[in-house]
């Protein structure tokens, strides 16, 4: 093509040809989605203006207060609440945890099994099927995460026959027999990070996952802090 004698016009008429040709391949007909408004606005609801609610982050037994921003009813950001024991700070989970909300294989509806199916039920239907099961039933074994509300595990304890078993996929028992044996009592311990002078970590992320990578990762920014007045 580059030993080609056309002249310089022609070479732009082919050009313009092939623009056009693409440019009507590629103009076939989608589907229309029309965006409508609000036609009863609520009263707490200002379009493009964000609101801020204040709620938990929990995963696994870690707890952390934090402030959803939500425009129009969507939550689209994470923030570290400023008022709580975190000073504002968040980690890589929390931050990420907004986009859960938003995960296209989640179930929109609970699902209850009927023969070899499962149908789509309401959450009173469930409850009712949950509560018959229970106190009918024989020995029960409820699995879950770790529970630390008070609420939750007074409900849970209303039933005798029911037997609750909590799994993390990232297990701290050994840390806490350890502690227990040791006469420090069923408990994790915390770092000051701040005041170490020389950390060495052995397969332990105390920056991203490890017990408390909040407050940990603010006693190690605080301590690498240079202080220029006491430099000598």
């Amino acid at each position: 093509m580059l030993d080609t004698k056309a002249p310089r016009r022609d070479f732009l008429k082919y050009l313009g040809f092939s623009t056009a040709a693409a440019t009507l391949a590629a103009s076939c007909k989608t589907k229309v989605r029309h965006a409508i408004p609000f036609a009863n606005r609520p009263d707490n609801i200002v379009p493009g203006e964000a609101k801020y609610y204040a709620t938990t982050y929990i995963q696994d037994g870690y707890a952390v207060p934090v402030l959803a921003k939500v425009r129009e009813g969507r939550p689209i950001k994470i923030e570290g609440n400023d008022l709580s024991y975190t000073k504002g700070g968040t980690s890589a989970a929390v931050q990420a945890s907004v986009l859960d909300l938003y995960d296209t294989h989640r179930l929109r509806f609970p699902q209850i099994k009927k023969g070899d199916k499962f149908e789509e039920s309401t959450f009173d239907d469930i409850d009712k099927a949950i509560m018959a099961e229970l106190t009918t039933a024989g020995n029960v074994v409820l699995l879950s995460s770790t529970i630390n509300s008070p609420s939750t595990l007074e409900i849970i304890s209303k039933y005798p026959n029911l037997k609750h078993v909590q799994y993390d996929p990232v297990s701290y028992s050994g840390i806490l027999q350890a502690n227990e044996t040791s006469g420090f009592g069923r408990k994790l311990p915390s770092y000051k990070f701040d005041a170490a002078e020389v950390i060495v970590s052995l397969g332990a992320d105390f920056l991203g996952t490890w017990i408390d990578p909040i407050g940990q990762a603010a006693g190690y920014a605080k301590g690498r802090r240079i202080d220029e007045a006491g430099l000598k």
